[in-house]
């Protein structure tokens, strides 16, 4: 097991007398990139500026690499923490070149030293022949790039991320993300990365926080928080689903209106008990031509996505779910299609 780099313990932080953040507990290991979703207001960027030291706290601590570095009596200067930081609008020094905006952070550091990390950093970032170029010369990409270099070349103990892509495009967003993953793993650096992109949390990060009105509600694996959420915020949070209603005929098993879905788990729910089960896109597949089906449903809507369509679909009962099929099957509005639930390796489902 990694030891732990970072450790928040109880807490807790306000603006003009409101609470932001409520007894937050995590733990962050070394070389671990680590992600922070929630609805926006939910004190995603608070807590990197907690851990940062730009906002302060009125209770509990941040333990970096063993040593307090905020508490509501004490706290270590920003610029003494070790951490880097890249904002979501870069922060250039628009006067500067692109190289003494990564040098601006190693001023403390000998001539050699300075030189050395500058041209690590600017490589590590596909940038060693822009050394010379301003910013307003280099595209939203490259800027980014820039700001991710000067905030490596100090070779911060710990990286905060907030919101780092969202003012690039779709295509460029997702190549930069995974770009920056295979940087920070490459040199093994612990990180945080706040993000309102799924997708993005998801392709960045090996253990992700979600986060309402201040409160951690999980903190997990992107897998286990798709396929194993806690409570119904993060399941309806986390990704697309509908619930529909199920009753418990077993231990690991409950009925619906399209069939029987079991899980290798105990759900701990009595036999009997009614509850909402939580229903993905990716459950549902579509064959007319199948003897047997789970229920027969009718297109409402649907939306091309390229390699597939997701629909939206009303079963007799009147309930709506969603199915995400490949794009070749390509069914018209109000046509009644044969469906078939494949769910069967997990339940996830709440009480009403």
């Amino acid at each position: 097991m990694k030891a732990s780099l970072l450790d928040i313990s109880q807490l807790a932080c306000s603006h003009n007398g409101q609470t932001i953040i409520r007894s937050l507990n995590l733990t962050v290991e070394t070389g671990t990139i680590c992600g922070l979703l929630g609805p926006s207001g939910c004190g995603k960027t608070t807590i990197l500026r907690a851990i940062a030291g730009f906002h302060p706290v009125d209770e509990g601590k941040v333990v970096l690499d063993g040593k307090t570095i905020t508490s509501p009596t004490a706290s270590v200067a920003p610029e003494k923490r070790g951490i880097g930081f890249v904002f979501q609008d870069y922060a250039l020094f628009p006067h500067l070149t692109v190289a003494e905006n990564i040098l601006f952070g190693l001023k403390q550091r000998s001539g050699t030293q300075q030189q050395s990390q500058l041209r690590e950093a600017l490589a590590l970032v596909g940038l060693s022949a822009f050394a010379e170029r301003m910013p307003f010369e280099l595209s939203g990409g490259q800027q980014q790039r820039v700001a991710l270099a000067r905030a490596l070349a100090p070779e911060p103990r710990l990286l905060l991320l907030d919101e780092p892509f969202s003012n690039l495009d779709t295509h460029l967003r997702s190549q930069l993300s995974r770009e920056v993953r295979g940087i920070l793993k490459h040199k093994g650096i612990t990180a945080i990365l706040v993000t309102h992109d799924q997708q993005e949390a998801f392709a960045v990060a090996d253990q992700i926080g979600v986060l309402d009105n201040g409160t951690l509600q999980q903190w997990d694996t992107p897998y286990r928080l798709y396929h194993e959420p806690v409570n119904h915020f993060v399941a309806t949070f986390i990704g697309k689903g509908s619930f529909i209603p199920g009753k418990v005929i077993g231990p690991t098993c409950v009925s619906t209106e399209l069939g029987e879905i079991c899980s290798d788990k105990p759900h701990g729910h009595e036999t009997g008990s009614h509850l909402s089960v939580l229903i993905r896109p990716d459950d549902i597949t579509c064959d007319n031509s199948a003897t047997s089906a789970s229920a027969v449903a009718t297109i409402i809507d649907k939306v091309f996505n390229g390699a597939s369509t997701l629909y939206l679909l009303q079963l007799d009962s009147g309930n709506r779910i969603e199915a995400l099929l490949p794009s070749h099957q390509n069914y018209a509005l109000h046509e009644r299609i044969a469906i078939n639930l494949h769910a069967a390796d997990h339940l996830i489902a709440f009480t009403h």
